[in-house]
């Protein structure tokens, strides 16, 4: 992914729902200490882990994504406990 490899979230079911055959989880996460990506390029766009950093957030409409919309990436999966699945 655009940010490396970690999990990929996001607190707009539009963008969830564009991934995989549209199930929704919903998750409670202890995102640590976050480093906000806010351009293409930035320094630190897929090494954020590597400077200490718990996960990257990409604010909405910041040119990141086509959508426009925010995402957060975490590196670690046990910072998300799953509360409830929602298939389509």
């Amino acid at each position: 992914g655009m940010l490396g490899e970690a999990v990929y979230l996001s607190r707009d079911k539009r963008k969830a729902a564009r991934y995989g055959d549209g199930t929704i989880i919903k998750v409670e996460v202890r995102p640590g200490k976050t480093k906000s990506i806010n351009y293409q390029g930035h320094p630190m766009q897929k090494s954020w882990h590597d400077h200490g950093y718990d996960s990257a957030w990409v604010p909405p409409g910041c040119g990141m994504v086509g959508s426009g919309l925010s995402e957060t990436c975490v590196w670690d999966p046990r910072r998300i406990r799953i509360l409830r699945i929602q298939r389509r």
